[in-house]
């Protein structure tokens, strides 16, 4: 029953009144109820009826670590097959964001990204990333306080899984959900072409994060294998239509691996590339994976590609450091869980 929309429930409850539905769809997704008994506007019997007929499927906590500053807590959440995703709350100065993943691992197999070391697994239901958003949510209420943003950036690639994830994001949105409007949802995308513009086509004004890594084909392939598929011209391109089309800023994401793609001519060449686009660069240095070969770049590495891009007319900003003392890539946490279990 969780993750069904209201004219879904109501089809679901047609032997009842359609105000019913409302009510229920209320207690799940507002109130955090996770079963029928806790429901106590609806009578004892048919509380009784509800539970003999349906379950609510939320997802349940494995396991969470917490930053040494308590600002990024990391939770791992396992569905009723048993499949766990990782899911993140950052307090931010803006506001609490929650990271949901969109798969159960990832088959992208980017080579500095934990997510994507055992492949992928299966798409996540609707209902299964709302559940991560509606687990934070109800873990921040003990605090008189919510979910604020949204990003969709753990654990797998968004835009493979097309018709969950609109699904998803359309019943955040509803006022029986959590209300919570597009302009505060970031997805990030690999560069799926293809699903960019069936995302230019949906109409919902989220911010589109495109992650390149990399500022020529050559690179790019070489971390980051989409780009056989979808080469940087491609995805820029479609970068620039959404911004053209939804009048909405894109932003690049860009992970700096010492020695690879951090030295001032990878910044020369990718401020070339992305000159005149409506667009920002979020530069982030690599939180290292035991399992792949890559360092962090130096302070002074970084600093400088972030100085030149802004000198050279590409706005840039350089990501905050969030989750010291916990596992802090995204499949971390999840892989040595598989390890252990």
């Amino acid at each position: 029953m969780f993750g069904l929309t209201l004219p879904e429930l109501e089809i679901e409850l047609s032997d009842l009144p359609k105000f019913r539905a409302k009510q229920i769809a209320a207690w799940i997704y507002q109130r955090g109820a996770t079963s029928f008994s806790e429901m106590t506007d609806l009578s004892k019997n048919l509380r009784a009826d509800l539970e003999k007929k349906f379950l609510i499927q939320t997802p349940q906590l494995l396991t969470k670590q917490i930053s040494d500053d308590k600002l990024t807590t990391k939770f791992l959440l396992k569905f009723s097959d048993g499949a766990a995703v990782e899911t993140v709350l950052m307090r931010q100065d803006y506001g609490n964001s929650v990271c949901i993943s969109s798969q159960v691992g990832c088959m992208m197999g980017c080579k500095f990204c934990a997510s994507t070391l055992k492949g992928l697994e299966r798409n996540l239901t609707a209902g299964e990333m709302l559940g991560e958003i509606i687990f934070v949510n109800n873990f921040l209420a003990q605090e008189n306080q919510k979910v604020d943003t949204l990003v969709v950036m753990g654990t797998g690639e968004p835009l493979t899984n097309f018709d969950n994830l609109i699904k998803m994001l359309r019943l955040l949105h509803e006022n029986y959900s959590l209300g919570l409007s597009y302009r505060k949802v970031t997805i990030s995308t690999c560069g799926i072409v293809p699903a960019i513009y069936k995302l230019i086509e949906e109409n919902i004004p989220v911010t589109l994060s495109i992650s390149l890594h990399a500022p020529t084909d050559n690179l790019r392939s070489a971390i980051m294998p989409i780009n056989s598929a979808f080469g940087i011209q491609k995805v820029l391109q479609a970068g620039n239509d959404y911004a053209t089309k939804t009048g909405r800023r894109v932003t690049y994401e860009y992970i700096l691996l010492g020695g690879v793609n951090d030295t001032e001519e990878h910044a020369r060449q990718l401020s070339k590339i992305l000159s005149g686009q409506l667009a920002n660069v979020n530069l982030i240095p690599v939180n290292p994976v035991d399992e792949r070969n890559f360092r962090r770049p130096t302070n002074k590495s970084v600093k400088k590609f972030f100085h030149f891009l802004n000198t050279h007319g590409i706005a840039a900003t350089i990501r905050r450091e969030m989750g010291a003392g916990i596992d802090a890539a995204c499949g971390q946490l999840r892989s040595k869980f598989i390890e252990n279990a």
